[in-house]
């Protein structure tokens, strides 16, 4: 009995050390003090474990006693192991319930007003998103709104009021978010919606890999925009000068601009820059370019133009300027012709990337998203009150004839 007391003690002496060896090895890499992650409450967990066995297995040498080795079989010890291989598994089961019971927070800078219905779509399709994804406000979700409604000092005033709210991540609805928001942090995870060129503009380096605190969903790139003239020669041939309207103060605006003028000569076009700022300014910019004849134009994407949408198509009808326009929506509020991506859609698809960065994935890591689906919606009646005459190859390639 002796000679098996013996080797139990060195056959427990020698597991002790093994177990002090890896338990020490992974408490010192400070995984187990908050805040901490799924992978870190795996490792303290084990830690935990071993260093319980190490303690118990100690005290029962230190006693000595024969029944009480013989008691510790190797039944129990495998148990011991065992209880310390289920525990990630238990572990993980346990973050993930604290992860959905935490109420986490989320910030929106929007380029629109909060009254614009477009706006309340676009937000109403985000928050579908993540409902769908398991969050639910008031539950284990906090959202905090901010509106530039077209203005850029509002806009760089609500993107530091948003980041002094330290949220676990922020929607930024365009250039005109993201820019103010990477000047005032580059730490806060930011997605972004209706981008047209995050890498030329400094937000990541590159679609495949950003780096940094940014992804998002990209809404068009600049070689696009020549469609858009083509679109407007399919269904005005007449047109032989285009006001661009673009957004000066935003990096997509004299890229969009640069791509249109690109295609002009081969389309026998002459184009003329106009920058998108206040109403006042827009309408006597419209109504000093349509004394010209044979005009028409083009809104390029602009949140200043999405604001002052209603002003612009009511100068185009009014002065019988055929125009096309970068998202549906515009169709649907009486312009002629638009030609872009569903912006309804990509905050719908922004939803995933803000989930996967609220369950700890980093925004770096997740490539920027293209648009997936490109709509061309005609508007006929706005057409007929323009006197044109929709070429029937025209209408059949388009998603939705309105009326």
């Amino acid at each position: 009995m002796q000679q098996v007391a013996s080797i139990g003690r060195g056959y427990l002496t020698n597991t002790e050390t093994a177990l002090t060896r890896v338990s020490k090895s992974l408490l010192p890499r400070g995984r187990c003090s908050p805040p901490i992650d799924l992978e870190g409450a795996r490792h303290c967990e084990v830690a935990h474990r071993l260093l319980d066995y190490d303690m118990a297995s100690s005290a029962l040498l230190e006693r000595g006693g024969n029944m009480q080795i013989n008691q510790l079989k190797r039944r129990t010890f495998i148990t011991l192991l065992g209880g310390v291989a289920v525990a990630p598994a238990l572990i993980s089961r346990a973050v993930l319930a604290q992860q959905r019971d935490r109420v986490r927070h989320v910030g929106v800078l929007m380029g629109l007003a909060a009254d614009d219905p477009e706006s309340q779509a676009r937000l109403a399709a985000f928050v579908q998103g993540l409902q769908q994804l398991g969050w639910s406000i008031g539950q284990n979700l906090r959202i905090d709104y901010r509106w530039g409604a077209g203005d850029a000092d509002n806009m760089r005033k609500y993107a530091a009021e948003l980041v002094e709210l330290a949220p676990d991540v922020i929607l930024a609805h365009s250039s005109a978010a993201v820019a103010p928001l990477l000047q005032a942090n580059r730490t806060v995870p930011v997605v972004f919606t209706l981008v047209a060129d995050p890498v030329g503009a400094g937000f990541v380096r590159s679609l495949a890999h950003p780096g940094g605190n940014v992804t998002g969903v990209t809404n068009f790139e600049f070689a696009m925009s020549g469609k858009w003239l083509e679109l407007l020669k399919e269904i005005a041939p007449n047109v032989k000068l285009a006001a661009v309207l673009r957004e000066s103060g935003i990096a997509a605006g004299p890229g969009q601009f640069g791509a249109i003028q690109a295609v002009a000569p081969v389309l026998g076009v002459d184009v003329r820059p106009v920058d998108v700022r206040e109403a006042g300014a827009i309408e006597r910019d419209i109504t000093a370019f349509a004394q010209a004849s044979n005009g028409g134009l083009i809104v390029t994407g602009s949140p200043a133009a999405s604001v002052h949408r209603e002003l612009i198509i009511g100068l185009a009808a009014r002065h019988r300027l055929p125009a096309v326009y970068n998202s549906g929506f515009y169709a649907t509020s009486g312009g002629l012709l638009a030609y872009g991506p569903n912006f309804v859609d990509q905050f719908r698809r922004a939803a995933g990337y803000v989930d996967r960065i609220l369950k700890g994935e980093r925004p770096g890591d997740l490539p920027v998203q293209a648009p997936t689906k490109l709509e061309l919606i005609i508007n006929l009646k706005t057409a007929e009150a323009l006197g044109l005459t929709v070429p029937p190859m025209l209408l059949a390639r388009a998603d939705e004839v309105i009326e």
